[in-house]
């Protein structure tokens, strides 16, 4: 098999499942740091098909990057079967849009309208600037990309956050203590968040600090609180997707390891009228402390 520069000849032909062999060398593939899209266009010359390719070595390459070769994959929702459904603790969640390259899922009805009502009676008081991470230190810092006011509920602060982070925990198959703290956002009109990735970029001096507290994210949810009269929506430039905005819907997506080709590039549009109120819940590959 004929591989692009730096990648090993294996005779993995178009027909071949997700085989011990073709997981053997995707992971070698990645420990050399050859990018998933790399990966996928050699498949692709040797014959595969583009969705089976991308499904398999979606499949392949679920485990955490630094993870041993029979680790278990990352946690996540069940996006396989494309189900119209998914358990949620106390409630079956609705599946409006699934992606398994890369795993992404928009929820209906995650939230209740009075769950949504009663995270932003909570929230609003407590409403500040939102920052970003001080990339050089691992600190907080006012950002111009980020215009929203925003505040941090503590893990299990109260029941309503602690039945929310359950039911999160049971539809993501995802630990609670692995979860930072609800975040809860209010954007104002004209206030947007620009294209960012959410993970800790491994190449600023900062990102070690970041690190200690539950290792890398690894996933997000973003939660829709309200629904805004104009904008707002959440966009993804390199799927072509953009999520409108509902009261009780979520979009969650993850990246498997800290770089661009994860795909994972995401901001929110700006306010054209109206607010928009969000939560969004980041995870980690840890627990979170």
């Amino acid at each position: 098999m004929g591989y692009n520069q730096g990648m090993d000849n294996h005779p993995i032909s178009a027909a071949t499942p997700v085989s011990d062999e073709l997981r053997h060398w995707a992971m070698e593939q990645r420990s050399r740091n050859v990018d998933p899209e790399a990966m996928l266009q050699a498949l692709l010359a040797v014959g595969w098909q583009t969705e089976q390719a991308q499904a398999a070595l979606g499949a392949v390459l679920d485990t955490p990057p630094n993870s041993p070769a029979g680790a278990r994959p990352l946690p996540g929702p069940d996006l396989s079967a494309a189900r119209p459904a998914l358990p949620a603790a106390d409630r079956q969640v609705q599946v409006v849009v699934a992606m398994e390259y890369p795993p992404l899922a928009v929820f209906s009805q995650l939230l209740s309208a009075d769950e949504c009502t009663a995270l932003i009676a909570a929230a609003r008081p407590r409403l500040a600037r939102s920052l970003t991470v001080e990339t050089h230190t691992g600190g907080e810092q006012v950002n111009a990309d980020r215009t929203s006011e925003g505040m941090f509920f503590e893990r299990g602060e109260s029941d309503l956050v602690r039945q929310i982070e359950g039911r999160i925990a049971a539809l993501l198959r995802w630990p609670v203590d692995h979860g930072e703290g609800l975040q809860v956002l209010r954007y104002g009109p004209g206030a947007e968040y620009k294209p960012h990735y959410d993970y800790f970029d491994p190449r600023e001096a900062g990102t070690a600090a970041m690190l200690r507290r539950g290792g890398q994210r690894l996933a997000t949810l973003v939660m829709y609180l309200n629904t805004p009269e104009a904008g707002g929506a959440t966009a993804f430039p390199a799927l072509g997707l953009t999520v409108t905005p509902q009261r009780g819907n979520a979009v969650f997506f993850r990246y498997d390891r800290p770089h661009p080709n994860t795909r994972s590039l995401h901001g929110g549009a700006p306010v054209l009228a109206g607010e928009k109120w969000i939560a969004t819940k980041w995870l980690r590959e840890r627990t979170f402390e």
